[in-house]
């Protein structure tokens, strides 16, 4: 650090420049809002700031800026709050609004299921298996595909809906996706195609939180906090359970994000509230039972626990087989249309006419609501229960039929589908262990092992299984938790969630997976992005071989983010991301007043500009130190380093994008120079390779983009 301390310790004999000149570019209208004053430069009103960095500063100076800065603190320590105090009503607000939509979305199913399958008994689908095929094929095939022929309807429309303009007709009309997305979901639950309703919950959740944080203006960690209260709702009113909504909203939005924390400190209210309020709103709409009957079930003794860490097994082995069937179908479904020109509006009826076909032998893999996992549960009455033989061959065949509808573009979730095969998965494996070791023809005779029931197993697998195909472990324990209201299932539970979610861990957030494009090619009207970038990055290629088996890629409601299968990463770029508060210099600037001005502002890097604003390049804190260590073993003198330039002998890196480029563009540039940062510019300067500069794109931007 000796050569640092060369750079706080300027020579007497050499006066300091008098000042260095910070400018504050002007943010595109759409893109900022306006904010105070600070000690940053860049964004705010798009005023020009100037910063004095003087040198032996009097003391009476440097007590007057202290005191400056805490007047400063003070003020936005109380501006701060009636702003924290709007975005908790807007939450309030948002678990309103997501309980009556939510509570609007399951009716309109139920009123479609009745429209379609009018006369057919309300008591699951297990009772095609008493019909002849003779009699109930046609409905059995028709209805399905019926409701694959609108959903591809509404996916055309949803799809020829523009959302990559800032402009209002625009963003009016990107409005109604969700609602279109909403109704392709109803139509696909209410016709039994394979696929779940507490998915699309979770996403009408978190749009309308979108939808008030655009009309808030709301950036950064606030809104990404109400996107958490959105979700919550989403999942409070589908299941009728507040708990599991508010552990949702912490697992599968808030954990994984890279923002500060502070930012998120009334994140914590806000999902409570909106949590409560819709899970409130749901019980009044949908009534107060659960969303599926706890069937009786006894915990028998604590030696059965290895059984459970063996049934946890199975279900982790079972959910990534969901996740790699899904992603294989999907790449086989992709390929069938490239190969055979299947039109994208006419897959859904195809995905329905498989279901169909597996209905007419395994009707259980209609959706029917819960009352399928209520008939493997054994929970209602007059019910005939499975044997463990159909209960294994339902999982395969379930696991295919939802793996398919997702494949061929039917809307809807995964949770409902994962309990399914957990119900069914704990289940056979409890009936398989009771007749190993237990009763007078017993394989196995072991006097202190008593086996539970089935449904005691087919509750905890129901639990496994959603935690390891939607990466959920607390939310799936709360929430069984929540709905059985027996403590003696937490410990058998927590067993078993955690050994599924290790074994299906691996393709957890795998992002070094990810599917990118095969070149870096930025395309803009007004800035030649290859200019920019070294000529090495631009023949780039990427591996796409290795398919992508994360659920959390594959389905959007998982992670709240879009899937890349909905095009959403492609149509995200810089102007969503980008950030308009940024430390600028010009290239004389002295790298001792360059690394002051890191320091002081707590930001790694600084932009070197010109005096029309043109970009020249950016400097990080890093550049500079390794600019020191190179000092050091040259035994470079002691004013060599004050009297730098910052753009001299510390290199500056030139990899400009713009606000049209895609994210997953900035991305794969960021990870081919290994830089955590890019400047972003708007326009040529007098027909040059730079252009101005408007701000710059971070990964934390990228990350809370992606969220948004």
């Amino acid at each position: 650090m000796r050569c640092l301390s060369q750079f706080m310790a300027p020579p007497s004999v050499a006066p300091c420049p008098a000042r260095v000149l910070l400018v504050s570019t002007p943010s595109p209208p759409s893109l900022s809002r306006r904010r105070p004053a600070g000690r940053r430069c860049g964004g705010g009103d798009g005023g020009a700031l100037l910063r004095t960095i003087r040198c032996g500063a009097a003391t009476e100076e440097e007590d007057g800026d202290r005191r400056g800065e805490r007047v400063e603190a003070a003020w936005e320590e109380e501006v701060a709050a009636p702003g924290r105090d709007l975005v908790t009503l807007a939450a309030c607000l948002v678990g309103l609004l997501s309980g009556v939509s939510v509570v609007l979305f399951n009716l309109s199913v139920h009123e479609i299921r009745d429209l379609f399958w009018d006369g057919i008994p309300l008591r699951g689908a297990s009772w095609l298996r008493e019909e002849s095929i003779g009699e109930i094929w046609q409905r059995v095939i028709l209805v399905p595909v019926s409701g694959g022929i609108i959903v591809g309807v509404f996916n055309t429309l949803r799809s020829s809906i523009a959302t990559n303009s800032n402009d209002t007709m625009s963003k009016i009309k990107g409005a109604f996706r969700p609602f279109l997305k909403a109704m392709a979901a109803s139509f696909t639950l209410g016709t039994g195609n394979s696929l779940g309703p507490e998915g699309p919950s979770v996403e009408i959740g978190s749009s309308i939180a979108k939808g008030f944080g655009n009309v808030f203006k709301l950036e950064g960690g606030k809104k990404l906090s109400l996107v958490a209260a959105g979700s919550a709702a989403g999942i409070a009113s589908g299941f009728n359970a507040a708990v599991a909504g508010c552990f949702f909203a912490v697992e599968s939005v808030l954990w994984p994000t890279s923002v500060d924390s502070s930012s998120l400190s009334n994140s914590t209210p806000m999902v409570i509230l909106s949590a409560v309020i819709a899970s409130v709103v749901s019980e009044i709409g949908l009534g107060s039972d659960p969303a599926f009957t706890v069937p009786e079930y006894d915990f028998r003794s604590p030696t059965e626990l290895p059984l459970y860490l063996l049934l946890g097994i199975f279900c982790g082995l079972v959910s990534t087989t969901l996740s790699r069937c899904t992603a294989l179908s999907m790449e086989i479904v992709e390929s069938l249309q490239t190969a055979t020109g299947l039109p994208k509006a006419a897959s859904p009826a195809l995905g329905g006419l498989i279901v169909g076909l597996l209905a007419l032998v395994y009707p259980e893999v209609l959706y029917w609501g819960f009352e399928n996992v209520d008939i493997l549960l054994e929970s209602r009455p007059f019910t005939s229960g499975l044997s463990a033989a159909v209960l294994v061959q339902l999982i395969g065949v379930k696991v295919l039929a939802t793996s398919l509808c997702r494949a061929f573009g039917l809307v809807g979730g995964y949770y409902a589908p994962s309990l399914f095969i957990g119900a069914a998965t704990g289940m056979a494996y409890g009936k398989v262990m009771r007749f190993t070791f237990t009763g007078p023809d017993s394989l196995f005779q072991i006097p202190f092992l008593d086996v539970a029931s089935p449904q005691a197993y087919g509750l905890v697998g129901m639990a496994a299984t959603l935690a390891g195909v939607c990466k959920v472990p607390l939310t799936s324990v709360l929430l069984l938790f929540e709905l059985t209201q027996d403590y003696r299932i937490v410990l058998p539970l927590l067993g078993a969630v955690g050994v599924s979610s290790w074994i299906a861990s691996p393709q957890r957030f795998s992002r070094s997976n990810r599917s990118k494009p095969d070149s870096l090619e930025v395309k803009s009207s007004n800035f030649k992005q290859e200019k920019s970038v070294p000529s090495q990055t631009q023949g780039a290629s990427v591996d796409t071989d290795k398919p992508i088996t994360d659920l959390c890629k594959l389905e959007s409601s998982l992670c709240v983010y879009d899937a890349k299968h909905e095009n959403f990463q492609e149509n995200l770029t810089v102007a969503e991301a980008m950030k308009t508060k940024y430390i600028s210099v010009s290239k004389t600037t002295p790298v001792v007043e360059a690394l002051n001005l890191m320091l002081v502002e707590k930001q790694p890097f600084v932009m070197i500009i010109e005096s029309n604003r043109s970009l020249i390049g950016l400097v990080t804190l890093k550049d500079i130190q390794d600019f020191c260590r190179t000092a050091k073993t040259t035994r470079v003198q002691t004013e060599e380093p004050v009297q730098t330039y910052v753009c001299g002998a510390v290199k500056c890196k030139m990899w400009p994008v713009t606000p049209q480029t895609s994210l997953t563009t900035v991305e794969k540039i960021m990870d081919s120079y290994g830089v955590d940062q890019l400047p972003v510019v708007s326009e040529h300067v007098d027909r040059q390779d730079r252009g101005l500069l408007v701000g710059f794109v971070d990964k934390e931007g990228i990350a809370i983009a992606r969220r948004m």
